[in-house]
C-alpha cells in the first residue's frame, strides 16, 4: 500500500508535475512500499540526485528495478519522473518506477554495442545551441535536429555569440534554408540581446534542454536567464574559435520565470538513435523530391526520370545537405542491422537461462522430494 498516495502533489508543480503526471502516478500498479513522486534533476554515474516534495535527495535504483532493466535506456534519466521510496534519516532513496516519458533526447552510446544513452527527458523545447563563429557547421545542425525530432520534443535554433559575427542574419537565412520551419533566435548573453523573443519557450513548469558541441555557449545562456551563476564558464580558444568545455554533467535547474532547464556536457560527436521520423522530418524536402522520382525504387544515381538528380543538377537541392542525407540514412540502416543481431544475441541468452533455471527447479524439486523420503 502506498501510504503517501493522494490526489494532487502541489509541492512538485515547481519541476512541472500536472493532471497527467498525477493520473500516470495513480496508474502505478501497488509495490507494496511508502512511495512519493520525485523528478531526476542530476544524475552521477550510478547515482541521482532527485527532487521530492520533501526536498533534495540521493538515490538509486532498487535491486528489483536493476534485475528487470533490459537496457540503459530502462533506467532514470534527468528529467525523469520517478516513484521512489524515502526511507528516514540519510538514507538513499530508492527508484522503483519510472513513469512514462513524453519525449526524449536520445544518441547511441559510445562503444561497438548499439545501446541507447538518454540525454534528457521529458522536455517541452530543446534548444539546438551554435555558436556563430568559425565553429558553424550546417551538417551538424542537422544531426541534432533529426535526434531532436524523433524524440519528440520542438527543436529551436539558438545562434550564440551574435556579438562576435558581423552578419548574423547571413547565418539565420543558411540555417532557415535546411529547417524552414524552424525558429531561429540570434542571442548574447554579452549584451543582452534576444532574452524577449525566448519568453514564450521559458513558461512556469515548461522544461527546456539546451544541446550542441562543447563550448558554444550552453553555460553561459543558463547564467544570463538564470541572472546568476549557476554553471562556470570559460572563454573561446584562439587558435580553432572553440569553447573550452566546462559542464561535466547533465542537471536541472529551475529559472527565475519558473521554467526547467536541462544544462547537458558540449557532444564531441552525436551518434544517431533509431531516427526513422526525426531522419524523414529533416530531410522533407528530399524525400518530397524523391517522391516524384518516376520510378519507386530510384536510386538517385543515373536513372531516367530522377527528381533528385534534376534538382541537383539544376542547384535547386545543396550537394552537401543531399551527401548528408545519404550518409544519415547509411547509419540508421546500419544501426538497425546491428541492433537485429544484438536482439537475437539476447533472445538467444534469455532463452539459455531459462533453460538453466528450469533445470535448476527441477533438480530442487528433486532433492525436496528426495529429503521429505529421507
Amino acid at each position: 500500500m502506498n501510504e503517501y498516495a493522494k490526489t494532487a502533489w502541489p509541492e512538485m508543480e515547481i519541476y512541472g508535475w500536472d493532471e497527467e503526471r498525477d493520473r500516470d502516478y495513480a496508474a502505478m500498479p501497488p509495490i507494496g512500499k511508502k512511495l512519493a513522486p520525485a523528478r531526476v534533476v542530476a544524475q552521477f554515474s550510478h547515482q541521482y540526485r532527485i527532487a521530492t516534495p520533501w526536498g533534495d535527495r540521493l538515490a538509486e535504483v532498487s535491486g528489483k528495478f536493476a534485475y528487470a532493466a533490459a537496457t540503459p535506456g530502462d533506467y532514470p534519466a534527468v528529467g525523469d519522473w520517478v516513484a521512489a521510496e524515502l526511507p528516514d534519516g540519510d538514507s538513499h532513496a530508492v527508484v522503483h518506477v519510472v513513469l512514462p516519458r513524453r519525449t526524449s533526447i536520445v544518441r547511441r552510446a559510445a562503444g561497438s554495442r548499439p545501446d541507447e544513452q538518454i540525454i534528457g527527458a521529458n522536455i517541452d523545447t530543446v534548444f539546438i545551441v551554435v555558436s556563430l563563429n568559425e565553429d558553424w557547421n550546417l551538417r551538424r545542425i542537422e544531426r541534432y535536429l533529426i535526434a531532436v525530432r524523433d524524440g519528440g520534443a520542438r527543436p529551436v535554433l539558438l545562434l550564440t555569440k551574435a556579438d562576435l559575427c558581423e552578419d548574423p542574419d547571413r547565418y539565420v537565412r543558411e540555417a532557415r534554408a535546411i529547417a524552414p520551419e524552424v525558429p531561429i533566435f540570434p542571442v548574447s548573453a554579452l549584451l543582452d540581446q534576444g532574452r524577449e523573443a525566448l519568453a514564450s519557450y521559458l513558461a512556469p513548469g515548461l522544461t527546456v534542454g539546451a544541446t550542441g558541441s562543447s563550448g558554444v555557449g550552453k553555460s553561459t545562456l543558463l547564467n544570463w536567464l538564470a541572472g546568476e551563476s549557476r554553471q562556470a564558464v570559460q572563454g573561446i580558444r584562439e587558435d580553432d574559435a572553440r569553447g573550452r568545455h566546462t559542464t561535466t554533467h547533465r542537471e536541472l535547474f529551475v529559472l527565475p520565470s519558473g521554467a526547467i532547464w536541462l544544462d547537458t556536457p558540449g557532444m564531441r560527436e552525436l551518434q544517431l538513435w533509431e531516427s526513422e521520423d526525426g531522419w524523414q522530418a529533416t530531410f522533407s524536402d528530399i524525400e518530397a523530391l524523391a517522391a516524384s522520382c518516376r520510378f519507386r525504387d530510384c536510386r538517385h544515381e543515373a536513372e531516367q526520370g530522377c527528381a533528385v538528380r534534376e534538382a541537383l543538377d539544376g542547384g535547386e537541392l545543396d550537394p552537401a545537405r543531399y551527401a548528408n542525407y545519404r550518409k544519415t540514412e547509411r547509419e540508421l540502416a546500419r544501426l538497425a542491422q546491428k541492433e537485429q543481431r544484438a536482439g537475437k544475441r539476447l533472445a538467444k541468452e534469455a532463452a539459455a537461462r531459462g533453460a538453466k533455471s528450469a533445470v535448476g527447479g527441477a533438480r530442487q524439486k528433486r532433492m525436496r522430494h528426495f529429503e521429505a523420503d529421507e
